[in-house]
């Protein structure tokens, strides 16, 4: 666990997410510039070479479009994670998105699933649901910008469009739910306030009664507790 004070970018924060965007267009670049099609790559599903979509799926897209609509979210996304959940941000992108890889072999229609978009709401699920479950300030508020910029994404894991691997989306979603409970007491925690006692809190007992200090008065003689002579 880790708290407010510790809460600050590393290299990691931006390299990963740069790196994931970079990554994904290089591959369609090659696509492009060398003839290749790798949709067959993507995930296919119940078959077992399909299988290998699962984990080469996320680099692979079908046009420009589909590019960039999943770079910019991806990049946000990764970022949040790294930044708010450094402790389990790498354990969420990979097995969380294995499981969505896997989801979608499951559940998909019979044809190819390809692009990041799985991931996208994978990402996107986890840091919503784990701001809510861990009910920290600062989580909360990501989760509020989340789902003001990008609340409509959740009408995407039902068929609505033709062409679109609705399945990929649930399944992210659904994996990105597992993920916020399974890690819901690790990462950031709010730190508590700790006060500092001081004198004044001395004059009280544990029950806030206040302590009477007695004072030395010498009742048989009280002449000598004057100083009288």
């Amino acid at each position: 666990m880790i708290n407010d004070k510790e809460l600050k970018f590393s290299k990691l924060t931006f390299l990963i997410p740069i790196l994931s965007v970079v990554i994904i267009w290089f591959v369609y670049w090659v696509e492009i510039n060398f003839n290749y099609n790798f949709n067959k790559f993507g995930v296919f599903p119940r078959t077992i070479k399909g299988l290998r979509g699962v984990f080469l799926s996320p680099f692979i897209h079908s046009n420009t479009s589909h590019l960039f609509n999943n770079s910019i979210p991806l990049f946000i996304f990764l970022t949040s994670l790294l930044f708010f959940y450094k402790k389990v941000a790498l354990k969420v992108l990979a097995y969380g998105g294995f499981l969505t890889g896997f989801f979608t072999w499951i559940i998909a229609r019979d044809s190819y699933h390809i692009g990041a978009s799985g991931v996208v709401y994978l990402l996107f699920s986890f840091i919503f649901f784990s701001g809510i479950l861990k009910r920290h300030l600062r989580l909360i508020s990501l989760s509020l910008v989340v789902i003001f910029l990008y609340g409509s994404m959740i009408w995407y894991v039902l068929p609505i469009k033709d062409g679109m691997s609705w399945e990929g989306h649930l399944s992210g979603f659904f994996a990105g739910i597992i993920f916020a409970f399974l890690y819901k007491d690790k990462g950031i925690v709010k730190e508590e306030f700790q006060f500092t006692e001081t004198e004044f809190d001395d004059m009280f007992d544990e029950e806030g009664n206040l302590i009477l200090q007695e004072e030395s008065y010498d009742v048989n003689h009280p002449e000598e507790s004057d100083n009288v002579k």
